[in-house]
């Protein structure tokens, strides 16, 4: 097996984690997994921005089981793809790292992306001092607190109640059975047409109030994380379709 590893100071080159890679795959033929992890380790180390080399990582650690660090790797791969602006591979990720450790918050995660590919509400966000409520469950600005958030913190607690939201342009409502998403209403729309543009609400204030009773199933989803990446992306691709309708339009002239 090649040797590597010359200084711990020095980054490795393409060739280099080329060799990693090649080595950590034959120790794991050869029934060695646990000096795979440690040649990898050492080497995301001196190279924590390689993609390929946390791509290996997270799936020898899901291959042997260790799903604390896979679920980690997916983690740092998210940041990674955002600054690659591979927002598909960077949702992907994001989803798996919550499905390999559910007490995962990814809440950072889509937020970070949401900014990414939509600078404009990072710029946007209207951190002026706002009245909230303190008789409800919880409630917060949504210029410090995101959407995402406080989906997040519902869901942990399986609470059953109604998530307000209040801005300048917005008054709407999320509807959750034990912390999961049943139905939206905004501006007049409800069930998932509301939603879409509750998820792009970043200023205002929102308020949580718990229910005794279930609402009725208005969406119906399997899961939370999922809803909110498919709403996102949906929302990114009918942006790209108009981007390029424009530009079409703008070339026949």
């Amino acid at each position: 097996m090649s040797q590597v590893l010359e200084s711990p100071a020095v980054p490795f080159s393409e060739i280099s984690i080329e060799s990693v890679l090649l080595d950590a795959d034959l120790f794991v033929k050869y029934r060695s997994p646990d000096k795979a992890f440690s040649l990898l380790r050492e080497s995301i180390e001196r190279s924590p921005r390689s993609i390929p080399l946390r791509e290996k990582m997270r799936d020898i650690c899901v291959s042997q089981k260790n799903l604390d660090e896979a679920a980690r790797q997916c983690l740092a791969l998210v940041t990674l793809y955002i600054g690659r602006e591979d927002f598909d591979l960077a949702y992907d990720r994001l989803q798996e790292a919550k499905l390999l450790d559910p007490r995962i918050s990814v809440a950072p995660g889509l937020e970070a992306i949401r900014r990414a590919r939509r600078p404009d509400f990072a710029v946007a966000r209207d951190k002026t001092p706002q009245k909230v409520r303190t008789d409800v469950t919880f409630a917060g600005n949504l210029a410090y607190v995101s959407i995402f958030d406080a989906v997040q913190v519902i869901e942990s607690a399986k609470m059953t109640g109604l998530l307000i939201l209040k801005s300048d342009l917005h008054l709407a409502s999320v509807s959750f059975n034990e912390g999961k998403i049943v139905d939206a209403e905004c501006n007049g729309h409800n069930g998932v047409t509301a939603f879409r543009q509750i998820i792009e609400i970043a200023s205002g204030t929102f308020e949580f109030s718990t229910s005794e009773f279930e609402f009725p199933v208005v969406i119906s989803i399997s899961s939370n994380t999922n809803f909110l990446l498919d709403v996102l992306t949906d929302l990114d691709n009918e942006r790209a379709e108009k981007q390029g309708l424009r530009n079409l339009n703008h070339e026949d002239f």
